[in-house]
């Protein structure tokens, strides 16, 4: 049994993908960001970094007492190596996933999310920052168009480098991007979105999103944290 704590955003979709995919037990619990839930101490514990998604699964591999893992990427690989599944074992296959799960939690995760900031929730709109970011964000875009000019998944099956991606490319039009301008990456969108797991792993988000929130108390717990905020 996994416990995955989780919300309803890019990175906590990641998990719950993979977890409908592959058809493991898992149990949700929610942690509300913008209420903020992530600075619990309960949470703190498995999640030091104060951030969503984190696991703890109760059935290791080794059989031992239960592991707790956060950061979806290496949650996403901890998962896969855990069922064999949606992760090559040819070494050169393995290796274009990996580089792609990196590439987008380095790049796509990361610019988008600034993207996201900068356009929508920072309280002075900045136009250098925001073109900035919509910029970085199409370059990357392309990126990905261009490795699936050939492919049907980023490399070759579908695997958790797809996975990893596929939820930072849902708000394209709050990225200020279009996808008739990246045909290749389109075609495998619309792909991936047909899937019975994403289908499923979206549904399971849906009752947590109509919880009220104060947006100027939401604002302060997401982006104006410091080290003060971690250091005791």
């Amino acid at each position: 049994m996994i416990d995955l704590y989780y919300w309803t955003t890019p990175n906590g979709h990641k998990i719950t993908i993979f977890l409908e995919e592959v058809g493991l037990q898992y149990t949700i619990n929610p942690v509300n960001i913008g209420a903020g839930d992530q600075f619990k101490p309960e949470f703190l514990k498995i999640s030091p970094n104060n951030r969503i998604p984190a696991i703890v699964d109760h059935e290791p591999v080794d059989g031992g007492a239960p592991i707790s893992v956060f950061e979806s990427g290496a949650i996403l690989l901890y998962l896969a190596e855990k069922t064999g599944k949606l992760i090559p074992q040819d070494l050169r296959q393995r290796t274009q996933v990996l580089e792609w799960l990196f590439w987008q939690m380095g790049g796509l995760g990361p610019m988008a999310g600034q993207n996201h900031h900068f356009s929508a929730y920072a309280p002075e709109k900045i136009e250098y920052a925001i073109n900035r970011y919509v910029n970085e964000t199409g370059r990357l875009y392309g990126v990905l168009n261009k490795q699936l000019a050939d492919r049907e998944f980023v490399a070759g099956d579908y695997s958790i480098a797809d996975i990893a991606a596929y939820p930072w490319i849902v708000p394209y039009e709050r990225q200020s991007q279009n996808l008739e301008d990246f045909p290749h990456l389109k075609r495998w969108f619309e792909t991936i979105k047909a899937r019975p797991a994403t289908i499923r792993a979206y549904e399971k988000a849906e009752a947590l999103k109509a919880q009220p929130l104060d947006p100027d108390k939401s604002r302060d717990l997401l982006f104006n944290q410091s080290a003060k905020t971690i250091q005791p």
